[in-house]
């Protein structure tokens, strides 16, 4: 599946909710089902800046293709984050680097959002994007991609 397939998909989901609080319940429920990060990663290093909560983000390369596993201190936050996986995993540095989310205005998330969770948001977008451009880069030094 592409990752505006997935984001189709997610659009979905969120239409079946007409109240932000049951969609704030849906993203809880996200969250407990994110891909755990091992414990041992959580760490200052895997640790994402800009973020209200803690927010742990690690990612492996197999295959040519970026896999994450996050957690979070904040059921909301893991539950975004977990949003922000589903979109991105298994898929190649170019395409994550490519991919706008437009499902994350589609379904009002930002808009719903205070503005240090918006921000936390962004720094977790920049942070796989981050990933998404190092791994890039690693395999493909003479490629210069934003």
């Amino acid at each position: 599946m592409t990752i505006q397939e997935t984001e189709q998909q997610i659009i979905s989901e969120f239409a079946v909710f007409d109240e932000w609080l049951d969609r704030y319940a849906y993203l809880i429920d996200l969250g407990r089902d994110c891909p755990a990060i091992d414990e041992r990663d959580k760490n200052d290093s895997n640790l994402i800046r800009g973020c209200q909560s803690r927010v742990w983000l690690s990612c492996q390369c197999r295959d040519g293709r970026l896999y994450f596993r996050a957690d979070s201190d904040a059921v909301i936050t893991r539950g975004i984050v977990a949003l922000l996986i589903r979109a991105f995993d298994g898929h190649t540095p170019q395409e994550i680097l490519d991919a706008d989310l437009a499902f994350i205005d589609a379904i009002g998330l930002r808009e719903h959002l205070s503005p240090t969770r918006s921000n936390g948001l962004t720094a977790m977008v920049k942070q796989m994007k981050m990933y998404a451009l190092a791994f890039s880069m690693k395999n493909n030094p003479q490629k210069l991609t934003t």
